[in-house]
């Protein structure tokens, strides 16, 4: 769900400014969605559904009808019932009013992007709330039925302190939430943020500073029974995101919309599966879909080598790390046949634990996540 009413300044979302969604708009959008899910749905024949994830852009924005009609189109095409259907949300009192309804239409759990319970940290992000609205809506989640809740928080925001970091943790664990993510902030190429940071005009906090953060955020939520259970990830038991470990265990995965990207399921054709980008543009998009050509999207094929790497990467951001057996099994050889060197120079640079069972990232590891992942690649 691309519509925004406005982009923030270091989003690389494929978004388009909306403001306000029109009701035509809206409704057009719908009937591309469903016409995409209608032409897709056969590559995932005999599926259930897992999870149903409806993500942006700002998905709230649109009426409880539209979610109800998207819902039920999902449900019709595929059998089972998901464990979790997740909206977005941002704090807003337009969206907060509309949750009585969502819960109605269909959704069980909210993602609320909060990014912070400080005014001064939510101006610097270019965030259209404020901290108010973050208490307001979380208390109407609760207020509308939602027991499934998750909170999204930045961290090393431009002109953060550890000081503010903590406060925010303080504030989010106050409303219990059942799921937290917590991401250190991105510099993405193109975005006014990494514009600026390029031409060194962006005040962020330095590297020491970063690192103390992230140990702060981990140190505050496992101590309040939370588990790291990935590198951004943090769940009470029993909560972790049903939609996102199926990435990360490289589990099919239909997307629908506008930037949406699939891993359509392994075929003797092709045995690692295919990945397929939709356009980031409205036009394109609705243009593919109207033509039956899979919505103009780009199509990878996805060999054994980008699969083993993909396989070891995705499974090390997890806390259960990479099942060597699992690995064995589907590549025909332990992760050691693949990347002996690679191993040896992780683990003794203190950035990766190498058991008979399983690889996991060293706390230092998880610092570096990014480096290392680079590795395999």
């Amino acid at each position: 769900m691309p519509f925004c009413e406005r982009i923030c300044p270091y989003c690389d979302f494929a978004v388009i400014r909306a403001r306000p969604l029109s009701p035509e708009d809206e409704s057009a959008y719908l009937d591309t969605l469903c016409a995409e899910l209608h032409a897709r749905a056969g590559a995932f024949e005999g599926r259930r559904l897992a999870s149903i994830y409806l993500g942006g852009g700002t998905p709230s924005l649109l009426q409880a009808r539209s979610v109800e009609r998207i819902l039920g189109a999902i449900r019709g095409a595929f059998p089972g019932d998901p464990e979790e259907t997740t909206l977005e949300v941002n704090p807003s009192t337009l969206e907060t009013a509309r949750l009585p309804d969502f819960r109605v239409a269909g959704i069980d759990r909210i993602s609320l992007g909060a990014q912070s319970f400080d005014d001064t940290t939510l101006r610097r992000l270019g965030r259209g709330h404020r901290a108010s609205e973050v208490h307001r809506s979380f208390e109407a989640c609760r207020a509308a039925g939602f027991a499934n809740v998750s909170l999204d928080l930045i961290v090393a925001a431009p002109g953060q302190t550890l000081t503010e970091v903590e406060a925010d943790l303080v504030a989010a664990l106050a409303y219990a939430p059942e799921h937290l993510s917590v991401y250190e902030l991105s510099l993405e190429p193109g975005t006014p943020f990494g514009k600026a940071a390029a031409r060194g005009r962006l005040q962020r906090p330095g590297e020491e500073e970063a690192v103390a953060m992230l140990e702060c955020v981990e140190a505050r939520l496992c101590a309040a029974g939370y588990e790291r259970y990935e590198i951004s990830s943090y769940a009470r038991p029993g909560h972790r995101s049903v939609h996102n470990r199926r990435y990360w265990q490289r589990l099919p995965v239909l997307g629908l919309g506008m930037g949406a990207v699939s891993s359509d399921p392994p075929s003797p054709r092709h045995p690692f599966g295919l990945r397929r980008s939709n356009p980031r543009e409205l036009a394109p998009y609705s243009e593919g879909v109207a033509a039956g050509d899979g919505a103009g999207a780009q199509v990878e094929v996805l060999g054994a080598r980008e699969a083993r790497a993909e396989a070891v990467f995705l499974a090390l951001r997890t806390g259960d790390g990479l099942d060597v057996e699992l690995f064995a099994g589907e590549f025909g050889a332990p992760p050691r046949h693949f990347f002996a060197r690679e191993l040896d120079r992780l683990t003794a640079d203190g950035l990766l634990e190498e058991a008979p069972d399983a690889l996991r990232l060293t706390p230092r590891g998880r610092m570096l996540s990014d480096s290392v992942f680079a590795s395999f690649l």
